[in-house]
């Protein structure tokens, strides 16, 4: 089972926006996907409820306030961690996962923010001896801004103690279509590829990773 895990300190991130497309994503392709909601806001289970009957299931997990038991034929198990995350809940949503997405928004304080949590979670790998793979996604970004190039600047330099650079693998679009999708249960892949071709682009390379053996533990690859 392929388990990732969405995390950032910083609320309001877009966590829930970057796990419901990644759940859909790989529903589509005929994988059985588990979304687990840790955040009490519930935000992912609300987008559960407005999924279309007829679009490929994915199955809810209130994680929050419920004992996790992921059923054993899942194949993809995505994780969507709460704001302000630290200590014992942070190491069990660690240790669950095989990958860690941490998207970030374009602004100096959420940078700031990401460089901090960014070397508590370096810290916390260590001690818990785990292999997790790190990779980082700029998210709702406007093109052509100083925000959007500080925050590109950033990203790309971003590495782990050992001096091994920490993936970076997209800049999301600040883009209505992902509004809408959030409304109707819906994923950008759900809609017509016309319409969300600049947006689907920018996952080229979130999938790339997550699908190759760069993104697992070393003892999985």
């Amino acid at each position: 089972m392929r388990s990732i895990l969405l995390l950032n300190a910083k609320g309001g991130c877009g966590k829930t926006t970057v796990a419901t497309n990644i759940a859909a994503y790989y529903a589509l392709k005929g994988k059985k996907v588990v979304l687990a909601d840790f955040d009490p806001q519930g935000s992912c289970m609300a987008w559960l409820e407005a999924r279309p009957a007829d679009r490929p299931r994915i199955r809810g997990l209130a994680a929050w306030h419920n004992t996790v038991r992921v059923p054993k034929n899942t194949e993809y198990l995505i994780i969507d961690s709460p704001a302000a995350i630290g200590g014992r809940p942070l190491a069990k949503l660690v240790q669950r996962a095989d990958s860690i997405l941490i998207p970030v928004l374009p602004s100096p304080i959420d940078i700031r923010a990401a460089e901090h949590f960014i070397g508590k979670l370096n810290a916390l790998r260590r001690v818990l001896n785990t292999e997790v793979k790190l990779a980082t996604m700029a998210n709702r970004v406007r093109e052509n801004t100083l925000a959007a190039e500080d925050l590109d600047d950033y990203l790309e330099m971003i590495k782990l103690p050992s001096g091994k650079k920490v993936p970076y693998l997209a800049m999301l679009r600040a883009s209505q279509n992902y509004i809408r999708a959030a409304e109707e249960g819906l994923s950008i892949f759900e809609f017509a590829p016309a319409r969300t071709l600049l947006d689907r682009e920018c996952w080229t390379r979130v999938f790339r990773w997550l699908d190759s053996q760069r993104s697992l533990p070393a003892l999985q690859s």
